[in-house]
């Protein structure tokens, strides 16, 4: 019942009533209770079993169903009774808690195959709190972002103004800096609170070997044992998700084995360009562009300052970071035919903007396929989603794409999908790739996305109700002298 005071002179009064069992629920009723006015657990099961699909579930499981619900609504009858009504059983049936959608509590997939088996929910510069210019950088909405389940974590770091420490920003922007320190401790204390699989950190490097070296010394020091290290430089194939349970795996490019360079004269040069970032290359379409014009198309965040140079004088000082480093990132130079080439004996991971996904979807479709049968494609954001919005995430899962990061402080149906993705299978942040993906054939051919193919399985959605806004809403939420009034939109898509 609410009430409210109009005009200072009555008060009107409502009560909010909760929604009838449609009929197709009194149906089921009477069919599973045989006529009769309450259900048993044994026929409670027998629905679980026949309606609902639950081929595992035992007489003891659909006691404890009954229990929950008398519990839930009636704190007395659950010592008089042990069987459900027809309202109970509605109750149940449209409870998102006792009877969800998706069964996000158990990890029921296959987690013994590589890395590259799997989407994985990521998240794009995730120190951000809001926007891509201007926002605070803290270690804050690291942990929203992996206590819900997000899996890749992507810290930019650069050195401090007196170039003696490591800070976590968004580079060449008014975005203020964290502390990496702060970060790393962070991720070490939140990193297995939602999932017990595998964090991996991706790094954005902008740093010298000096402090490469540092952030060795700091990520041996937090994570300790916790920290995957593998066993030669570079891996053939990844481990599987079970294999890496509660560990953390660094991602980033390699450093390079800068050496002191002699010019045409003799003299040493003091400074050495800076390393790629892992943003895009191609600025031209994919099928255009080859290894002489990669120079020209660099995006400014690969370009380096003077300040920025390495101290080639300690060209080893970072073999300890480079040890670390358990998914290598980076671009071969060529075509994009090249550089989507599976090599043997090496297994590694690829970034590319969305923009540059859309055009490979065009005419390297099942390249891209291929490719991510065996190492990991991450796509990111073109940068001018200044207000860290997201984009279709579809087009990368549909090309086998393990890693599409998103802002996880953005907003919109993106994000949405995004979050629904990651519901299944337990809510573990890995979700197992169709095998349709995975099959090669026997001339090689691998799955073309391209390709319509026929319909297998035709699923229809009836919607009952869109009841239970008081439970999420005070009666005055909206307007000070009535309840609010809600309504159902359907819209037919192609997606």
């Amino acid at each position: 019942m609410g009430s409210y005071r109009m005009c200072v002179c009555f008060t009107r009064k409502f009560r909010v009533t909760e929604a009838g069992p449609p009929e197709d629920v009194k149906e089921a009723f009477n069919k599973y209770a045989e006529g009769g006015t309450h259900m048993t657990a044994e026929q409670l099961r027998r629905f679980l079993l026949e309606v609902q699909g639950d081929d595992g579930g035992s007489i003891s499981d659909a006691e404890k169903v009954v229990d929950q619900v008398l519990k839930t609504r009636h704190h007395l009858a659950k010592f008089t009774r042990h069987t459900l009504t027809l309202d109970d059983f509605h109750h149940y049936l449209f409870s998102s808690d006792l009877n969800p959608p998706i069964n996000y509590d158990q990890v029921h997939q296959d987690m013994t195959a590589p890395l590259s088996h799997y989407f994985i929910y990521t998240g794009h510069n995730s120190y951000l709190t809001g926007n891509q210019l201007s926002s605070d950088c803290s270690d804050v909405p690291i942990i929203k972002a992996l206590k819900r389940g997000v899996r890749v974590v992507e810290l930019d770091i650069w050195p401090n103004s007196t170039k003696d420490d490591v800070h976590v920003l968004h580079g060449r922007t008014l975005t203020t800096p964290v502390e990496l320190m702060k970060c790393l401790k962070s991720i070490k204390e939140h990193a297995f609170s939602a999932s017990p699989y595998p964090v991996v950190i991706t790094l954005e490097d902008h740093l010298t070997p000096h402090l490469q070296a540092k952030v060795a010394k700091m990520l041996a020091e937090t994570f300790g044992d916790m920290l995957f290290v593998p066993q030669c430089e570079c891996l053939q194939e990844f481990p599987s998700p079970e294999e890496l349970k509660y560990k953390i795996i660094i991602s980033t490019k390699p450093p390079k084995e800068y050496l002191k360079a002699e010019s045409k004269d003799g003299t040493r040069s003091n400074s050495v360009k800076a390393r790629d970032s892992d943003d895009d290359e191609w600025g031209k379409e994919p099928q255009d562009l080859t290894a002489d014009q990669e120079d020209e198309t660099k995006s400014d965040s690969d370009i380096s300052d003077e300040n920025e140079a390495y101290d080639n004088e300690r060209p080893l000082e970072a073999a300890d970071y480079k040890r670390l480093i358990a998914i290598h990132a980076g671009k071969p130079k060529g075509g994009l035919k090249d550089v989507l080439k599976v090599e043997p004996d090496k297994v590694r991971r690829l970034s590319l903007s969305e923009q540059t996904l859309e055009k490979a979807a065009e005419s390297h479709g099942t390249d891209l396929v291929r490719f991510t049968q065996k190492n990991i494609l991450r796509i990111y954001p073109k940068g001018t989603r200044f207000t860290s919005s997201n984009y279709k995430p579809l087009v990368g899962w549909m090309h086998g794409t393990q890693m599409v990061a998103f802002n996880m402080q953005g907003y919109g149906r993106a994000m949405w999908l995004m979050h629904g993705m990651f519901r299944s299978n337990g809510g573990c942040g890995y979700v197992k790739k169709p095998d349709l993906q995975m099959n090669v054939g026997p001339d090689g051919q691998v799955f073309n996305p391209k390709e319509i193919l026929p319909v297998k399985k035709t699923l229809k959605i009836k919607v009952y109700m869109g009841d239970g806004w008081h439970l999420d809403f005070k009666q005055t939420h909206f307007d000070l002298y009535s309840p609010p009034d809600f309504y159902c939109w359907h819209s037919r898509g192609t997606s």
